[in-house]
């Protein structure tokens, strides 16, 4: 029977890729929280929090595991400059959302050498028309179900997990 690893002698490569997560209005401490995990185990750059600034609270740590500690993150309070700044990067700007023009998130195209900037939503009412309108391409994921969406979090790792594959190659 094999041997269950643990945290200290997993066969992962450590490696960061160039995405930084932006958190449109997120709200909830239990979603912030597997956010930070979710991009520690993905290799993420940064998060980025707009709109509403995160609570670190018990319930958000506790979620985290210690990855709010390792993983970089500001708030923004200025959307519109930092939205500018990153035109002027020329990042390539990626919203999780399902609209009238979203592709399966399976079929993302991404340009080669390009900083990727992965948007992701409120929990109640999605990604904002501001960060509709600034994205480049706005991608969903497939859905087979009854309902039309999932969990913030979950939905974001399906995404990070699209991205870093492609980016790997």
């Amino acid at each position: 029977m094999a041997a269950q690893l643990q945290h200290t002698n997993t066969p992962f490569l450590k490696k960061q890729f160039p995405i930084t997560i932006v958190c449109d209005h997120i709200s909830s401490a239990s979603n912030i929280g597997s956010i930070f995990r979710l991009a520690d185990a993905f290799g993420v750059e940064q998060i980025i929090f707009t709109g509403i600034k995160p609570l670190l609270s018990r319930r958000m740590e506790k979620t985290a595991r210690t990855t709010h500690k390792t993983v970089p993150y500001k708030y923004i309070e200025d959307e519109n400059d930092f939205i500018n700044n990153l035109k002027k990067e020329k990042q390539y700007i990626i919203a999780l959302e399902i609209t009238s023009n979203s592709s399966p998130v399976g079929t993302m195209q991404l340009p080669k050498n390009t900083a990727i900037v992965l948007v992701i939503g409120n929990e109640n009412h999605g990604v904002s028309k501001k960060w509709l309108e600034t994205a480049h391409t706005v991608h969903h994921i497939e859905m087979y179900g009854n309902n039309s969406s999932m969990n913030l979090a979950h939905a974001t790792g399906i995404c990070l997990y699209e991205l870093t594959n492609k980016l790997k190659i």
